[in-house]
């Protein structure tokens, strides 16, 4: 189940990570826009909740995994106020798009973006103090690749924290969800983005991806501890934090 097989371009003899890098290369320039604009702006605050998990912690070292443009990165540079965030991500458009928002607020010396794979991090074991990934760990080829690298990286006492779309199980919310992440997103993705099946993808991936105690699971099977999944907005996005001790 983990192993996600859906791609977002069903006739491409490309493997899902290159598949994944393409889409988001193509979409890269409205990414930002489209991500706020679909969920009118919620996404945001869901983002904030997901980075108060690390506040306690207080980390010096970050990791941000498919960090994409960055936004999660700055976000966190914001709040928790890190030495260093290092972003990855496969999509090389999309961390060039963030590397301009990074150097125009003046941050370069704190966020470094660079090319990466989650499923092979090119960092020593037990290097940074939290490791984020928003909205990403659905896309990973091997989830429990990419969990076990994440954990690999984690310090002793440092903490994942996953922010990732869910699917709604309260009426009305998962009718009307399904409705406008099956018939209205691809066809904003088409107008804005000029890219449909990216946001064809999208509710596909969400739907095939593992949630709530199953996710969970997959957490401790890895060898996390203190697995915890936390709903937001009446399920639409999860916070899964998980610690390495």
């Amino acid at each position: 189940m983990s192993d996600n097989k859906i791609v977002p371009f069903a006739t491409s003899k490309l493997s899902k990570k290159e598949q994944i890098a393409t889409m988001f290369n193509d979409i890269a320039h409205r990414y930002d826009f489209l991500n706020h604009f679909m969920s009118l702006g919620i996404d945001i605050q869901w983002r904030k909740k997901a980075l108060k998990q690390l506040k306690s912690l207080q980390p010096k070292k970050m990791l941000d995994v498919a960090t994409g443009t960055g936004d999660f990165a700055i976000m966190a540079n914001k709040l928790l106020n890190p030495n260093t965030i290092t972003g990855i991500d496969i999509s090389e458009g999309m961390l060039s798009f963030g590397r301009e928002k990074i150097e125009k607020l003046g941050l370069s010396d704190k966020i470094t973006l660079q090319l990466g794979d989650s499923e092979t991090i090119s960092f020593p074991d037990q290097t940074f103090d939290a490791i984020t990934v928003a909205y990403g760990v659905r896309n990973f080829e091997n989830l429990e690749k990419g969990l076990s690298e994440m954990l690999r990286v984690l310090k002793p006492g440092g903490k994942l924290v996953i922010l990732e779309f869910s699917n709604p199980t309260v009426f009305p919310i998962k009718q009307i969800y399904n409705l406008y992440f099956r018939y209205i997103t691809p066809l904003i993705g088409k107008w804005i983005a000029r890219s449909e099946a990216a946001y064809t993808y999208l509710p596909e991936s969400v739907k095939a991806f593992p949630q709530g105690q199953e996710m969970c699971n997959i957490l401790t099977n890895t060898g996390f501890q203190a697995v915890t999944c936390k709903k937001l907005t009446f399920g639409i996005s999860s916070i899964y934090c998980a610690s390495r001790w």
